[in-house]
């Protein structure tokens, strides 16, 4: 299970930012937070990137338990700019299915949501998906090293 949480969003993730949280809080999940914290308009990736430089470090020296959680209006930019980081897979989720095989095939280790696509139901699930959901390893992990390859 993951159990630390590097948060970032911009404002348009602000819609879901209590449930996400408190979801973290529920599922035992350590966090760090990015912000944002109100509705002032900012750029995505600047939080992106310091979410992903985050993860890539922490990934990097096998702290393998820690995860990115991005959220903006549609997940898009922040899952555009998290994935230009070397050793960060950044999956854009809607729904529990999505993020459980972003985990368990993929070895995803940044989630994003698309606060405007995704009521709180759902994201709490993606979320509560992608935290419990182990990496599957064996016929994934030469896929999987593909990826980190590019």
């Amino acid at each position: 299970m993951l159990t630390r949480c590097i948060l970032g969003m911009d404002h348009g993730g602000l819609a879901l930012r209590s449930v996400l949280v408190e979801t973290l809080g529920s599922l035992g999940v350590e966090l760090e937070d990015f912000g944002v914290h109100g509705p002032e308009s900012v750029d995505y990736p600047d939080y992106a990137h310091r979410v992903a430089e985050r993860v890539a470090a922490a990934w990097a020296s096998a702290e393998q338990r820690v995860f990115g959680l991005l959220v903006c209006g549609s997940g898009q930019g922040m899952a555009m700019t998290a994935n230009r980081h070397r050793g960060v897979r950044a999956a854009l989720c809607e729904h529990a299915l999505a993020a459980e095989l972003a985990r368990s095939h993929n070895n995803a280790n940044v989630l994003c949501l698309g606060a405007r696509l995704i009521g709180a139901g759902p994201a709490e699930s993606a979320l509560t998906a992608f935290v419990k959901t182990a990496y599957a390893g064996g016929r994934h992990d030469r896929r999987v090293a593909a990826i980190d390859a590019s």
